[in-house]
């Protein structure tokens, strides 16, 4: 039995593939479920147009992801990130932050589609990262993080303690 799959079928083919099954398995399970109908002449030819007519829209997507793509490829990423002992970070570095850092540069998209190579960032250093625009168009992107700069108020925070621990034995002297 011939059928033209609507869904995804596990082990057996894509949407909008014709595929041969058993005809218990078609009738049974694919039909009702409404993951695949006959494949009938005029159904045929209705999936031909219908291909012909999304390889058009697709061809136009693909040239739109190509343009978003070639801007990724001047930019420089510098993500600053507060830092503990070493290079080691509070937190972590994620898609999230670098969808963030690139709409600021002028490149909208998802944080979905931001593949960071290892995951999380925890540390400084330079690290790549895979942006898909879409299934056929995939950039790849180079992004620094950096640590953030120590503000001068660390040096004054540090007497403050200080004097309170002059001030507790002068307490227990009373």
């Amino acid at each position: 039995m011939e059928l033209i799959l609507k869904k995804d079928v596990e082990n057996l083919g894509f949407t909008d593939d014709i595929v041969t099954v058993k005809n218990g398995y078609g009738r049974n399970f694919l039909i009702p479920q409404g993951h695949a109908v006959l494949a009938t002449p005029s159904a045929k030819k209705v999936l031909a147009e219908m291909l012909k007519q999304r390889a058009f829209k697709e061809k136009k997507s693909i040239d739109d992801a190509k343009s978003q793509a070639d801007k990724l490829n001047g930019i420089e990423i510098k993500i600053t990130a507060k830092t503990g002992e070493g290079d080691k970070l509070f937190g972590s570095v994620t898609n999230a932050d670098l969808a963030e850092a690139l709409e600021k540069e002028g490149v909208s998209i998802d944080k979905k589609y931001i593949s960071v190579a290892g995951g999380a960032v925890k540390r400084t250093g330079q690290y790549d990262a895979t942006v898909r625009f879409h299934r056929e168009v995939i950039s790849n992107l180079s992004f620094d993080v950096v640590a953030e700069a120590k503000p001068a108020n660390k040096t004054k925070s540090e007497p403050k303690p200080e004097a309170k621990q002059d001030a507790t034995p002068e307490a227990e002297a009373e």
